[in-house]
């Protein structure tokens, strides 16, 4: 099971290519909507989420849990108990925790990222706590993986299916999509 995040004021782009791209790999994602089923993007887009946070359920069969950025969507999903929960048990279990544009200052927040490399987008460089500050557009740190922002997404989801499940499936799919 792979959760997707999705707060008001999420990065419609980040959040729906990660899916798109994901689900084309039959990979089981449910996008999650933080305090409700129907969420509203940073740019009005009104996305009915696959279920409430509510109904999110943390154990065994969570491989990954998907941040996307956008503002106020960040700050939305960190001030989430059902997002910090969920960053808790993947830390604690070794999963893949993925976050873009602006998300990975919550991990920063939490102190996640010390000693680890990870990327964000331009200016949040002081809210990833001691990070090594990469300069890639995706950086994969231990189960951390980080991306820039909207100009990154489809990189970045394509990096999720190659830690999920191959490079080379990871290139078919760029390929079928003419990358």
């Amino acid at each position: 099971m792979i959760y997707v995040f999705l707060a008001d004021g999420f990065e419609e782009v980040e959040a729906l290519t990660a899916v798109d791209l994901l689900r084309r790999c039959e990979l089981d994602v449910k996008t999650v909507g933080i305090g409700r089923e129907a969420i509203r993007g940073s740019h009005g887009i009104l996305v009915q989420s696959d279920l409430s946070d509510k109904d999110c359920v943390l154990d065994e069969n969570v491989e990954m849990i998907v941040l996307p950025g956008g503002m106020p969507g960040t700050l939305n999903l960190e001030h989430s108990a059902t997002v910090q929960n969920a960053i808790d048990f993947c830390m604690n279990n070794g999963k893949y925790v993925a976050a873009i544009c602006a998300a990975p200052s919550i991990l920063g927040h939490k102190g996640i990222l010390d000693g680890k490399k990870a990327t964000c987008y331009a200016g949040f460089e002081t809210q990833l706590g001691n990070a090594e500050i990469s300069t890639e557009n995706v950086c994969v740190c231990e189960n951390i993986i980080t991306s820039k922002g909207p100009g990154t997404s489809m990189e970045f989801a394509l990096k999720l299916v190659e830690v999920l499940i191959s490079k080379e499936r990871r290139d078919i799919l760029a390929s079928s999509l003419m990358l």
